[in-house]
């Protein structure tokens, strides 16, 4: 198995960075604007919308505050262990 630069194992992301890339576009908001709203920087939220940085669930909830969105809209979505078995 082979691990990314740095020899660091990635973790599953909590978002989904289209969906926020959507809803921020959805909501009018540059990245600064979003940025500014949520207390962050422009470069984070640019690293969190390319998937190489994971949105700390503060972040998230910031995110979806300043969208006006449910934060389940941006959160990543996970297989549930035993989905569809009868």
């Amino acid at each position: 198995m082979t691990h990314p630069p740095g020899g660091r194992r990635r973790r599953p992301l909590n978002h989904e960075p289209a969906a926020v890339i959507y809803a921020r576009e959805k909501s009018g908001l540059t990245q600064e604007e979003l940025a500014e709203r949520c207390g962050v920087s422009q470069q984070l939220v640019s690293k969190i919308e390319s998937g190489a940085r994971n949105a700390t669930p503060r972040v998230l909830n910031k995110f979806a505050e300043a969208l006006n969105c449910p934060v389940v809209v941006l959160e990543a979505k996970r297989q549930t262990v035993g989905a569809g078995a009868s």
